[in-house]
């Protein structure tokens, strides 16, 4: 093992062996020269590497921060990785977390932000698609990056040294391209999340995958079996969420959401015969995803809003396409994908209510909307206007003129009611229970009923909302 001055004096030819800043070293090394490139670490990374590298060790930023460093994105987290023993680690600060330590993860707290500080290491066999059976440590960095998944995220950097970019990180995000590091079916095969994973960043970031690491993509699809449901979400959610929603084409045609949404198979080959349509369910549910803002709830209904429809469709007469009732057929599945994929309850109340509604249809009239209102819920109003405009704008040109001017004037009645504060719900209603009993009532059912009888007075005429006005409407005691 070396000692201390030999690793520091092992950086130094490292550094010039990677390619950093010696233009001759290119041949050697096989990856992209990159001089004067400057990331501006945190001051607490820094402070945490230089400490490290003035004991003797090499540390560095690595990943997926120095990736967005690069691209100009604001990195989420700062991932540091080091020749240091763990142990080696922990002794050199004061507060520290034992966050992984079998595989090398130490958290160094410096106030009250913790980084995490990994020691380079041989990931060993993968049994089960996701974790390793043992890791090796190691000093050497090259062997560390080797394990990572993608070029573009098998990147180090600090300060002293520069950009470390081994396997040509630099050259793909150049070149806009997703590409394994070394062999792909080996990378998937040591983590099948990686399938996902690269999905996911051609989709954030608006990326190509290299062909090699697309075949294995689909060669090696059925091992997300494997993965748990909590693991599929995060990567699902930030597919939907990105500005490539409609990724998931891909992702279908490489055999990928089969594995953990066959649901969305079904709609990409249900064809809709109907002038209202010009895509399969499937094509327009990925258009109406890229028509609704990226919100996680909303993206979630657009994906699931149609998924009722393959069960439910019918050809008539005529040979034109119908799904009746399928927005309920379609809450039922999204309730089932949701629970399946582990969403939080509240998640999965919400999307589960716009996809129940989001072909709710009303005329552009002050009462049948303030009834919308009550039906669908003040809270998520403002919500269906957006599903239904989204859901819309991925329709056929058939009737749309139509279509958006009626929901141009559905908006305008909701703000006016909201702003005029005219009652569409009991909490707004001018009497309670306490008040009809009060008035003669007897306790019991019957209040209740009164109650929504009164508030379907007053959707109909707002001026009843009145104390006065509503107990004379009550039956005599």
């Amino acid at each position: 093992m070396q000692d201390k001055a030999g690793r520091a004096a092992g950086l130094s030819f490292r550094a010039g062996y990677f390619g950093i800043c010696l233009v001759q070293d290119k041949e050697q090394t096989g990856g992209d020269i990159v001089e004067n490139l400057q990331i501006s670490l945190p001051e607490r990374v820094d402070r945490i590497i230089t400490i490290l590298q003035n004991h003797g060790y090499e540390a560095y930023a690595v990943g997926g921060c120095v990736r967005d460093s690069v691209l100009g994105r604001e990195p989420e987290d700062w991932d540091i990785t080091t020749s240091a023993m763990p142990e080696e680690t922990k002794s050199l600060f004061s507060k520290t977390f034992d966050t992984g330590i079998e595989h090398g993860t130490v958290t160094v707290m410096m106030g009250e932000e913790g980084f995490e500080v990994t020691t380079y290491r041989i990931d060993g066999e993968y049994e089960d698609s996701r974790h390793p059976k043992e890791v090796t440590f190691t000093r050497n960095l090259r062997e560390d990056l080797l394990r990572r998944d993608f070029t573009i995220n098998a990147m180090a950097y600090n300060e002293k040294d520069g950009l470390v970019d081994i396997f040509g990180g630099i050259r793909d995000l150049r070149a806009n391209v997703i590409r394994c590091v070394g062999n792909a079916k080996e990378r998937f095969s040591e983590d099948a999340l990686r399938i996902l994973r690269g999905i996911r960043f051609a989709a954030q970031l608006g990326f190509e995958i290299e062909d090699e690491t697309r075949r294995a993509m689909g060669e090696l699809a059925p091992t997300l079996g494997k993965i748990s449901a909590e693991r599929i979400q995060v990567e699902m959610v930030k597919i939907v969420v990105s500005d490539r929603p409609e990724i998931l084409r891909d992702a279908y045609g490489l055999g990928i959401t089969k594995v953990f949404l066959p649901e969305f198979d079904r709609i990409m080959v249900t064809e809709q015969e109907t002038p209202h349509h010009m895509y399969s369910v499937g094509e327009h549910t990925l258009k109406a995803m890229k028509n609704i803002r990226a919100d996680k709830a909303l993206r979630l209904t657009m994906l699931l809003h149609d998924m009722g429809k393959p069960a439910l469709k019918t050809i008539d007469e005529a040979g034109v396409a119908h799904f009746k009732r399928h927005a309920a057929e379609s809450q039922v599945i999204a309730k089932e994908v949701l629970k399946r994929l582990k969403f939080d309850n509240d998640t999965m109340n919400k999307v589960t209510r716009l996809v129940c509604f989001h072909d709710y249809r009303m005329p552009a009239s002050a009462k049948d909307v303030r009834r919308a209102m009550n039906r669908i819920g003040e809270d998520l109003f403002p919500s269906y206007m957006e599903v239904r405009r989204a859901d819309v704008m991925a329709q056929s040109l058939y009737q749309r003129k139509e279509k958006v001017k009626n929901l141009d004037e559905i908006e305008k009645l909701y703000y006016d009611i909201t702003k005029a504060k005219q009652c569409v719900s009991l909490k707004e209603l001018a009497v309670s229970g306490k008040d009809l009993i009060a008035a003669g009532m007897r306790p019991g059912k019957e209040i209740g009923a009164c109650l929504n009888e009164l508030l379907e007075r007053v959707i109909e005429e707002p001026d009843l909302n009145e104390k006065d006005k509503l107990l004379k409407l009550l039956p005599p005691v």
